[in-house]
């Protein structure tokens, strides 16, 4: 019967945190799940701007499970080479794409203008792809072609989402997790199980390590701000704007609030956070029960004394002639590029001063470089000298570790026929390959770049 071969590719996402872009079709719909920007390393132009494996006209959907850039980065490019589909996502991930989108085409111009490189999609690219998005609420089952899809709660970043796709002929269930959230979380509600997955394709940033941090994470940020503040200096925190930002925001928010450290002034200076923390307040139904009682007593969970938000450049400019002791909020999460990158540059020579890092660091980066405890880094094209304390705090991620991958796996474990093993560097995903295998006896592996199973 025509329309019964299932298959599956991996154009993306493959020995790699980044750049998310998986097929799945039959002889009649083509559906694609993700499609991101490849970050960190100087391959990550050339990828990026190379053209699709694929030919995007043929697509009928694109499925999106959330909307950090390396799973929605490269969608304005999918439009631009001829993508007509229909982009089907969560309420909360089509409003928070939007912001993160336009703010792509505003670095890619700055960068072209720069550089001289043709941009990889413009604004009118982006406005076509929110032309043809549809929204779809959690459980709620919708026919996508050949497929029927269905969304579940990821608890990664807000509007995050399992996406279960169904072939309709076959009933085989095909489940890409997206990215996982570490729950319980500061804000969102725990990560939604999944029990008859026929095959699953499941991220792995962290498959090879466990997060020692996470229950200590608040009492940790309070002792680096007392410990940092106590000398004078100035404590910088890069931050991804979506997710992380508003994690911190709220934290901060309780340890101020509570006394628990010195109040002193806070620049949140990230325009794109901003706006993005503006659309998590309109979702305060996807918080965790205990969060949304704390907003009906009252409590605005992103604000607090001496917090000031910095929209305008010159705004930004002025933090520097703040004198004394402050924190510094700023994008992005990985030193690359972004408002981060002065500040690090003023603050970085000082030994009074730190950097924490919350989010993970790819390799490649500047961030990843800070963190492995290079002396000298490249900012911005300029030699910046370290001698500010570097802290990592890993309780802070937004990712499953590897014992919560496995628990995730294990509800399915009894039906699954395969796991692809995705999403993460080679080692990571890998060893999280193995850890499957040995615990739960179930047959799964890291599929190749490109590679498409017939399932």
């Amino acid at each position: 019967m025509a329309g019964q071969k299932v298959k599956l590719s991996f154009y993306g996402g493959v020995g790699s945190v980044t750049g998310a872009n998986f097929l799945l079709e039959d002889d009649a719909t083509k559906v694609l799940v993700d499609c991101g920007l490849i970050q960190g390393g100087k391959r990550a132009q050339a990828l990026n701007t190379a053209s699709f494996v694929y030919t995007p006209a043929d697509i009928d959907f694109l499925i999106v499970t959330h909307a950090h850039m390396d799973h929605i980065g490269r969608i304005g490019k999918l439009v631009r080479e001829g993508f007509k589909g229909i982009i089907y996502s969560t309420p909360a991930t089509k409003d928070l794409a939007g912001p993160m989108l336009d703010d792509a085409v505003r670095i890619m111009r700055a960068d072209s203008m720069r550089t001289k490189r043709p941009m990889m999609y413009e604004t009118e690219d982006v406005e076509a792809a929110f032309s043809r998005w549809q929204t779809v609420e959690y459980h709620n089952k919708t026919a996508v072609g050949s497929f029927d899809v269905y969304f579940k709660d990821a608890g990664h970043i807000l509007g995050s989402a399992i996406a279960e796709v169904t072939h309709r002929t076959t009933g085989k269930k095909i489940v890409f997790t997206g990215d996982l959230g570490n729950s319980p979380t500061p804000l969102l509600n725990d990560t939604e199980v999944v029990t008859d997955a026929d095959y699953l394709v499941i991220e792995s940033v962290y498959g090879n390590r466990v997060h020692q941090e996470r229950e200590s994470r608040k009492q940790k940020l309070a002792e680096v701000i007392k410990r940092v503040i106590g000398r004078g200096g100035v404590l910088i925190i890069p931050v991804f704007s979506l997710e992380k930002t508003q994690v911190l925001l709220k934290e901060l928010n309780d340890l101020i609030e509570d006394d628990v450290v010195p109040s002193v002034p806070v620049f949140f200076d990230s325009p794109l956070g901003i706006r993005l923390t503006e659309i998590y307040g309109r979702y305060t139904h996807l918080f965790n029960k205990k969060v949304q009682d704390e907003i009906k007593a009252g409590d605005d969970i992103f604000d607090f004394p001496k917090l000031k938000m910095t929209l305008r450049k010159q705004d930004s400019e002025i933090i520097a002639h703040h004198d004394g002791p402050k924190i510094i909020v700023a994008s992005s999460g990985m030193s690359e590029g972004g408002r981060i990158t002065e500040h690090e540059k003023r603050y970085l020579p000082n030994k009074n001063n730190a950097l924490l890092l919350i989010g993970y660091q790819v390799a490649g980066s500047a961030g990843r470089q800070l963190q492995d405890g290079l002396k000298q880094v490249v900012i911005d094209e300029t030699d910046v000298p370290v001698n500010a304390e570097i802290i990592t705090v890993s309780g802070y991620s937004s990712h499953k570790d590897s014992n919560g991958l496995l628990d995730f796996v294990s509800h399915t474990a009894g039906v699954v026929k395969k796991v692809f093993v995705v999403m993460g560097e080679p080692k990571a995903s890998l060893f999280f390959v193995q850890k499957v295998r040995d615990n739960l006896e179930v047959d799964a592996r890291m599929p190749n770049e490109n590679e498409t199973v017939v399932l």
